[in-house]
């Protein structure tokens, strides 16, 4: 008995010293990927960020908006999210299960089409738009508009918006529940 818990307190001390040297190599690993901006995993963007009532029962809804981008009109939810960007403006996103997470078409992508939108700072650079497949999953490869980037990005977003393919336009289109519908969830993580 005695045997086993000292093999066991060995094994957690070399285990606890040898992790943060493989934890280091994996980050220089990841900085040799050239990558300007990684995002890893995403939120869904919930429309209401506050509601107040006053002491006359008049109630005052906010909208949720981040960088002055509307909300959409219905919560959604994303399974993953992997996000990376090259200073030349080269993005990658694999998304996987973005669908709606409430009302009538819960569980649907709503027929969406999406794009990638870079906040640096004050700046934006925006990916051209994919469909979504039915089980919410979508790709996009392409370079962001405008460049040139940043030398570096203060303060990192990313947001996923819908698009409309036909024209490019971000937002101001309708969606099923009468709102322009504009971003659908946030990339998270910048790494």
């Amino acid at each position: 008995m005695q045997r086993i818990l000292l093999v066991s307190i060995l094994a957690v001390l070399l285990g606890g010293f040898f992790a943060p040297l493989l934890a280091a190599d994996n980050n220089a690993d990841r900085n040799q990927d050239n990558s300007f901006v990684k995002f890893r995993g995403g939120i869904g963007v919930v429309p209401i960020s506050n509601v107040a009532v006053d002491a006359n029962n008049a109630v005052t809804v906010t909208r949720n908006m981040v960088r002055g981008v509307n909300s959409p009109g219905q919560i959604w939810r994303i399974e993953d999210l992997d996000a990376r960007i090259k200073s030349n403006g080269d993005i990658k996103v694999l998304g996987e299960g973005l669908l709606l997470a409430g009302g009538n078409n819960i569980g649907t992508n709503a027929g969406q089409s999406v794009a990638a939108q870079l906040f640096c700072g004050d700046q934006s650079f925006t990916s051209p738009g994919v469909p979504l497949e039915t089980n919410g999953d979508f790709k996009i490869d392409a370079i962001l508009s405008p460049l040139p980037l940043p030398a570096t990005c203060e303060t990192p977003i990313l947001l996923i918006r819908s698009i409309n393919l036909t024209t490019g336009a971000l937002s101001g289109f309708g969606s099923p529940w009468g709102f322009p519908t504009s971003m659908i969830m946030i990339g998270i993580e910048p790494r």
